[in-house]
């Protein structure tokens, strides 16, 4: 039995009953999150493109992959497309799917599918009103030294990083 207790956008706030590894029920609250894409867009020069955005809720400009939350009933990679050209002004003509990972598994369910694109072409960007959005180009060696300089705070951002190595191993050497 579930019980949604608020609602906003995509996301619910939602009290369940779950059966734990102990075979006892519990009541336990999440945020119910549709999922969403995350994309490693590489240039020809295979530098990778990564968003300067303001995120109001740490009042702060951050470092981070471009990414967005699907829509209902929308295709994962229709959502890695739609966000990519959205966010960067940028398509893509290759497209591979990395994996998954939950970025805040403790209290939400959101999985992050995470795709690297390639072969890109520019396109009309349109961000949403409330995103304040700068593109950048950074190696795969660069974003890995700005990470271990603590100048990349973002955990979905992170996480890629780690994903995408086998993909780039050439260029952290």
């Amino acid at each position: 039995m579930s019980k949604i207790h608020h609602q906003w956008k995509s996301f619910s706030l939602v009290e369940t009953t779950t059966t734990f590894p102990d075979n006892q029920e519990r009541h336990h609250t999440y945020v119910a999150h549709p999922g969403a894409a995350v994309i490693a867009a590489v240039d020809d020069n295979q530098n990778i493109l990564v968003l300067r955005q303001f995120r109001p809720a740490i009042n702060q400009w951050i470092l981070e992959l471009p990414a967005g939350t699907r829509e209902a009933g929308e295709d994962m990679l229709l959502c890695a497309q739609r966000e990519l050209i959205e966010e960067t002004g940028f398509s893509a003509q290759q497209w591979q799917n990395i994996g998954h990972y939950y970025p805040a598994p403790g209290f939400c369910n959101e999985r992050l599918e995470l795709f690297l694109a390639h072969d890109l072409s520019a396109e009309f960007a349109q961000a949403d009103d409330d995103e304040f959005i700068e593109v950048h180009r950074f190696s795969y060696a660069e974003l890995l030294l700005l990470a271990q300089q603590g100048k990349i705070h973002d955990a979905k951002t992170l996480s890629a990083l780690l994903l995408l190595a086998p993909y780039f191993t050439n260029s952290a050497s």
